[in-house]
């Protein structure tokens, strides 16, 4: 992991994904490649379509906002490059991720711009092929070396999230592995420690849960009662009918959580 993806564009959440690229690059002695989003809006044509135009209200707000971040990482011992992106936020960084190994975005409310809601946090990690850390609006950064969570439920888009983690985990002070028994769990939470033992990562598996509630909501609960610095999870790990029957656990996640996730799809 050495190539830190991040979206930039004078929003609410634009500091706490900063600051949690710059905690991700320092840590695994990476670089950060800035994507100066420049976000159309729509306006009407004379023969009454929708035509998407960059006004230059939001081209003059960009290009302070990159002159702002770009003297702030002046400041910081971590490499960044740019590159400026007019469009769908969403094609913008699917085209920027072909070469980057992480992607750092948003979880936003709803007053937060249209392009951070969940439905573009949605795209990118389904259609990206790339890991994506979601943080909250407000987050202070990244705390690596806190403790982590593993939302395990042994599909492929957890195994591929945890392995795409690993240089973030064994730099984590200690690693729990929580597992909701619903039955369809073939890969228990003990291989999946046994694997991080191979790479000196120790971790804890805390006895497993009955399917009692949505799953979404069981682990928010873990969440509010061990507080972990960042959650490890599989992002859209089921099928779209599994999906709806438990819930739509990476929809409530993006939606309620108040931690910064790290999602993969496989």
């Amino acid at each position: 992991m050495k190539t830190i993806l991040l979206p930039l564009h004078d929003d609410g959440g634009q500091e706490a994904r900063l600051r949690a690229a710059l905690d991700c690059a320092r840590a695994v002695e990476g670089r950060l490649v800035c994507v100066d989003l420049v976000v159309p809006e729509a306006a009407g044509d004379p023969f009454g379509g929708i035509t998407p135009v960059v006004t230059e209200r939001e081209r003059l707000r960009e290009l302070s906002n990159r002159d702002r971040i770009e003297a702030y990482l002046d400041g910081e011992e971590v490499p960044a490059e740019w590159i400026e992106a007019i469009g769908d936020p969403a094609e913008c960084l699917m085209r920027a991720a072909a070469l980057s190994d992480l992607i750092v975005t948003s979880i936003t409310d709803k007053s937060g711009p249209p392009f951070l809601a969940t439905s573009f946090v949605d795209a990118v990690i389904a259609r990206s092929g790339r890991p994506v850390l979601a943080v909250p609006e407000g987050s202070d950064g990244l705390d690596i070396a806190g403790e982590v969570m593993i939302a395990w439920d042994g599909s492929p888009s957890c195994i591929a999230a945890m392995r795409a983690a690993i240089p973030l985990l064994a730099r984590a002070r200690s690693v729990t592995l929580f597992e909701i028994d619903d039955g369809s769990v073939h890969i228990p939470a003990e291989s999946a420690a046994e694997y991080l033992g191979h790479y000196g990562i120790m971790s804890h598996v805390l006895p497993k849960h009955a399917l009692i509630e949505t799953a979404g909501a069981m682990i928010l609960t873990q969440c509010r009662r061990r507080r972990p610095a960042w959650l490890v999870m599989g992002g859209y790990g089921h099928s779209r009918a599994r999906e709806a029957l438990f819930g739509g656990v990476t929809r409530t996640m993006l939606r309620e959580a108040r931690v910064p996730l790290f999602l993969a799809h496989a």
